[in-house]
């Protein structure tokens, strides 16, 4: 199951809950303001950025490897495997 468009896992988000998020495939915007990775994605028509030809793309890994929010690359591996990669 898909659960953000940049391959965040929100349940194990800390601030889905104190923020009552709903992650960014039931949203219209997210509750940190405007999103352009799930901005991009939903353009595009994509339920997620690993269905997107052009993945990983420098928007999204840039978002995977900022040193303030970023996880080392862990969403575009959860991308990966949201679009059946091993």
């Amino acid at each position: 199951m898909i659960e953000s468009r940049c391959g965040i896992l929100c349940g194990t988000c800390e601030f889905r809950e104190s923020m009552g998020c709903g992650g960014c495939v039931n949203i219209s915007r997210p509750f940190h303001g405007e999103c352009p990775v799930k901005n991009c994605c939903e353009e595009k028509g994509h339920d997620c950025c690993g269905q997107c030809p052009v993945f990983p793309c420098e928007l999204l890994t840039k978002f995977a490897y900022d040193p303030e929010h970023g996880d080392n690359g862990l969403r575009i591996t959860q991308c990966r495997k949201w679009r059946g990669e091993k």
